[in-house]
């Protein structure tokens, strides 16, 4: 490990909720059986939102088991949770909305900040921060920060602990050069974009999955890149310039001192989520065995 420099890639999950069933049974396999994953990472934690997240942005929220239950599966293993609550078009009068003050309520932890809020909104943070002051934030790819200087000037910002700049900054690697250490700690890449990489309406699409959330009327967006038709391929993702691979964590990442990556994956089935981890985190002489251990628990719906 000394190319790596003995640094640890945390990963951060999709599908808190959506995906709860799934991670009942990955989650004790993971920990249970270190050593058919990669030594060199770790579980750093697992986002999302339930149903009905007026808050909730970048996907409409999937999934709605019960946030208890959900809370102590992630307690057992440690692991943080990250609600996702970047809508970027809230109102005053939406900050008082009770499921998510519910769920505030339930997963702040006010002696360790363990759970976080991945959040856009400004006034969403200010809020958040006088209530409910035992969560760290993120600032949300929703931002479509898409300028490095646009890049530094969020990871300068006191109030958030991780930064998730749009995936077009992931290979910016001579502006990288001039990060110090502290900078280049808050960065969180998100790794496997199947977005056309050209794409000029990525601010559109994500306030339109906004509105909805909120219950507004409006235009329906309409994605018009290449093979949009297609939807998301793993396979597509791979090619796309801003794809960042197991081999590009491990070797190019990790020795200049990034080590936080964001897995996308909410809204996909748990199928492709699985595909995810055996590609990411798991040995390749180990992932037939998880692949098996997964898809021979018949209680799991995995399409």
């Amino acid at each position: 490990m000394t190319n790596r420099q003995n640094r640890i890639a945390q990963y951060h999950l999709p599908g808190l909720f959506q995906f709860y069933t799934f991670y009942q049974k990955f989650l004790p396999l993971f920990y249970e059986h270190r050593e058919y994953f990669y030594d060199w990472c770790e579980i750093g934690s697992i986002y999302g939102a339930p149903e009905g997240c007026i808050w909730g942005g970048g996907r409409v929220g999937q999934g709605d088991p019960d946030p208890e239950a959900v809370l102590k599966l992630i307690k057992e293993y440690h692991i943080s949770g990250r609600l996702t609550f970047s809508n970027a078009l809230l109102r005053e009068t939406d900050l008082s909305d009770p499921k998510c003050n519910a769920l505030c309520a339930l997963f702040e932890d006010k002696d360790r900040q363990q759970n976080g809020i991945i959040i856009h909104s400004d006034l969403l943070l200010h809020y958040l921060r006088a209530r409910y002051p035992g969560f760290y934030f993120v600032s949300s790819t929703t931002k479509v920060l898409t300028e490095f200087k646009q890049l530094l000037a969020e990871l300068h910002r006191s109030e958030f602990c991780m930064v998730v700049p749009d995936f077009r900054l992931n290979k910016s690697f001579d502006q990288f050069k001039s990060m110090t250490p502290a900078e280049r700690s808050k960065v969180e890449f998100l790794v496997n974009e199947c977005c056309w990489f050209g794409c000029p309406d990525r601010k559109r699409c994500y306030e339109d999955v906004s509105r909805k959330n909120l219950g507004l009327p409006g235009p329906e967006h309409v994605c018009h890149a290449p093979d949009a038709a297609g939807g998301y391929r793993f396979s597509k993702a791979m090619i796309n310039p801003g794809f960042i691979g197991v081999e590009d964590v491990s070797k190019v990442y990790l020795p200049m001192g990034f080590t936080n990556f964001k897995i996308e994956g909410r809204g996909l089935g748990s199928a492709l989520l699985l595909e995810f981890l055996l590609y990411y985190l798991t040995k390749p002489e180990c992932q037939l065995k998880v692949r098996e251990e997964i898809y021979l628990d018949n209680t799991l719906d995995l399409f």
